[in-house]
């Protein structure tokens, strides 16, 4: 256990219930999700701290306080010249729609915008396997960041492990299957960044809280360290719009909001998953050929948006 910190009076704090908590302040924050990262919280304080966490909801402070933590201890990643690096999160696999993320990101690889794809793929068999996926379509998963940087230089995509660019995150994640329930860690493997000030953070959220937290604190981290970043609503969990749902779009560079045309409502069809990646890849393969006029609009304007931040210097 870290010794600097007081845990028991932490968990006091964010563990009255949804009314009683209070939050803690950002350097607070910042220093027991590090404590939580570097492994030093026993398992017994660490499942209490996660599911006080979960029932009380993560403030905006503490967010900040635990993104800080993390990028303290995350892999760096120094991309190609160029365009900046777009970090696409793969946390959730699809249940029964096809899985397009993998398509916006070739396509914007083959538009000369590198695009890191990270995360785990621990999320059961009722949801597709896109790292399978992936495979698939000719990007396995590299082994380590250096792989990761010789791939993004000769083909502009790369697959990692998010284990290889923070391990600590990635064991706090996989307590998941244990506790049967998600924590902060899915939270802020979304705000990872290899490429401080390099990058364009994808940050997909399902839930509307999530939503208007997050649209607090990216304006707040790009300014920090001159990064850009991009919130949408999800589609199952993954990092693109549903077809046929709003995806709320909020963009930022260096802290300032960029100006974004709302969405149509629109009825774009609805493509399931074969179930099998490689049906899945063939589809993915025929609509990268046939060129963004014959995706969903939310996705071709998720991609012009995508390319437009990683567009700046």
């Amino acid at each position: 256990m870290n010794e600097a910190l007081n845990l028991p009076a932490l968990i006091k704090e964010i563990g009255r219930g949804a009314r009683g908590a209070r939050d803690l302040d950002r350097a607070q924050a910042a220093a027991l999700f590090g404590a939580m990262l570097d492994g030093q919280v026993e398992d017994l304080q660490l499942g209490a701290i996660v599911l006080a966490l979960r029932v009380k909801g993560e403030s905006v402070e503490e967010l900040l306080g635990f993104a800080e933590a993390l990028q303290a201890r995350t892999q760096r990643l120094t991309p190609p010249p160029g365009p900046r690096l777009v970090l696409l999160p793969a946390l959730n696999g699809v249940r029964k729609l096809l899985n397009l993320m993998p398509l916006l990101a070739q396509h914007l690889a083959n538009r000369g915008v590198p695009v890191l794809i990270h995360g785990r793929s621990d999320f059961g068999a009722a949801r597709g396997a896109t790292f399978e996926l992936l495979q698939a379509l000719g990007h396995p998963l590299c082994a380590h960041p250096a792989a990761a940087e010789a791939a993004l230089a000769q083909q502009r995509l790369a697959v990692l492990p998010t284990a290889a660019l923070a391990p600590g995150l990635d064991a706090l994640m996989a307590l998941r299957p244990r506790l049967g329930l998600r924590n902060s860690a899915h939270t802020l493997v979304k705000l990872l960044d290899p490429a401080p000030g390099r990058s364009v953070r994808v940050v997909a959220v399902t839930h509307g809280d999530f939503l208007d937290r997050l649209g607090q604190a990216l304006p707040r981290l790009t300014a920090a360290d001159g990064g850009a970043a991009l919130l949408l609503k999800g589609c199952e969990g993954e990092a693109y719009p549903h077809p046929r749902r709003p995806a709320s779009l909020q963009a930022w560079q260096a802290g300032q909001a960029l100006e974004l045309a709302p969405g149509e409502a629109v009825e774009d069809p609805l493509w399931e998953t074969a179930g099998d990646p490689a049906a899945d890849a063939a589809r993915l393969r025929e609509l990268l050929a046939a060129g963004p006029a014959a995706w969903p609009l939310r996705l071709r304007d998720m991609a012009l948006t995508l390319e437009r931040l990683a567009s700046y210097s």
